[in-house]
């Protein structure tokens, strides 16, 4: 492995860095968007529970916030004393602080994805132009030593492998992150309009009717 790495030459170096950035931030993304992490188990559920056990403190809307992101989401509409406009808007608010959180790293991930392989391209020019530099170097007209071929023709293929080999996983997981983070959105929504409609029924009845 060690003799392929050295094998492509100074263009290794970059795709290296990349394939190690793209792991971090694929590990970091699969245990930060864990469903059970970001939903929280049933937090409509444990409102409605505490309204019916001593009300909503702040003690407790402090601990809805530290249950979970949509428990942040939630926490933010239920404090102080709102209408059911006010409330939405609040939670839209704070869902929009969140959902940029969930998609931290992405661009960056989508973007390894996309260089990836044209650092593996930028490798094999040069080992191309490592390969013509051995022939034209050779103004005696013999044969050209294979050794010196070799290396620039090893450089082009081995850099055009390696930026494929990180570009693949970078772009599948980069589209898998973005189709968790909408589906998670969506289910966070309707946690949200649940709570709104239990806590404000006749609002939403008029609402829906008009």
């Amino acid at each position: 492995m060690l003799d392929l790495v050295l094998a492509g030459g100074g263009m290794m170096l970059p795709i290296l860095i990349a394939s190690v950035i793209a792991m971090a931030i694929i590990f970091e993304r699969l245990y930060t968007l864990r469903r059970s992490r970001v939903m929280g188990g049933d937090p409509v559920g444990t409102v409605q529970s505490w309204l019916g056990h001593g009300g909503l403190t702040q003690a407790r809307l402090a601990q809805l916030a530290r249950l979970s992101p949509l428990g942040q989401i939630l926490a933010a509409g239920l404090a102080g004393h709102h209408s059911a406009e006010e409330m939405r808007t609040r939670i839209e608010d704070a869902g929009r602080h969140i959902a940029h959180q969930m998609e931290r790293y992405l661009n960056t991930l989508g973007t390894i994805a996309l260089i990836a392989p044209l650092l593996g391209l930028l490798g094999t020019v040069i080992g191309i132009i490592d390969v013509f530099q051995a022939i034209t170097s050779n103004s005696g007209g013999g044969s050209v030593a294979p050794e010196l071929l070799a290396g620039g023709i090893a450089k082009a293929l081995v850099t055009t492998a390696a930026g494929i080999m990180v570009a693949v996983p970078a772009f599948i997981f980069h589209r898998y992150f973005r189709g968790l983070v909408d589906e998670l959105i969506i289910d966070m929504e309707s946690d949200a309009i649940r709570l709104v409609d239990m806590l404000h029924p006749v609002d939403n009845a008029r609402r829906r009717s008009a």
